[in-house]
């Protein structure tokens, strides 16, 4: 096996590789951008309970398009989850607070997520590039070989 060939099966492994990598950081950037909605969806419902007063009628999503009919007991305190199933009470301005502080993290996350997506895709097309060229090359040579065996053999 030549070195070209040694090249070339390296730099496919290699592309596979990156491949894999490109895709688990998409999909970290998925999830990232769901937690994202999901906490900018909190926020402004929050903002919007802000301005209610008490005995306010409320829809309250229960999941698949359906909701149930409450009332605001109080529109000054939240039941926040701070994760590992914990849950505590703050008040609203304190639990928008978190949200945006969150939101901000995630962002920043989300960007470094990109920027690692991008250096990756910039590789798998500075790959995909080197294999063309190398498989130009190796057909050349094959196509070569084959015209040196035919003249030789008449």
């Amino acid at each position: 096996m030549s070195s070209e060939e040694e090249t070339f099966r390296r730099l496919a492994v290699e592309l596979r590789l990156l491949e894999g990598t490109a895709e688990a950081l998409q999909s970290r950037i998925n999830l990232v951008n769901a937690t994202l909605t999901e906490l900018r969806i909190a926020s402004f419902t929050l903002e919007g309970i802000e301005n209610e007063k008490e005995n306010s009628p409320l829809f309250v999503p229960v999941g698949g398009g359906s909701y149930i009919k409450a009332k605001l007991k109080s529109a000054d305190k939240v039941v926040m989850g701070m994760g590992a199933g914990v849950a505590t009470e703050r008040t609203v301005k304190e639990a928008r607070e978190t949200l945006e502080r969150r939101i901000g993290e995630l962002e920043k996350a989300r960007n470094s997520l990109q920027q690692q997506l991008t250096q990756v895709i910039g590789k798998i097309q500075d790959g995909r590039s080197k294999l063309e060229e190398l498989t130009a090359k190796l057909s050349r040579e094959e196509k070569t070989k084959r015209v040196r065996k035919t003249k030789t053999r008449t």
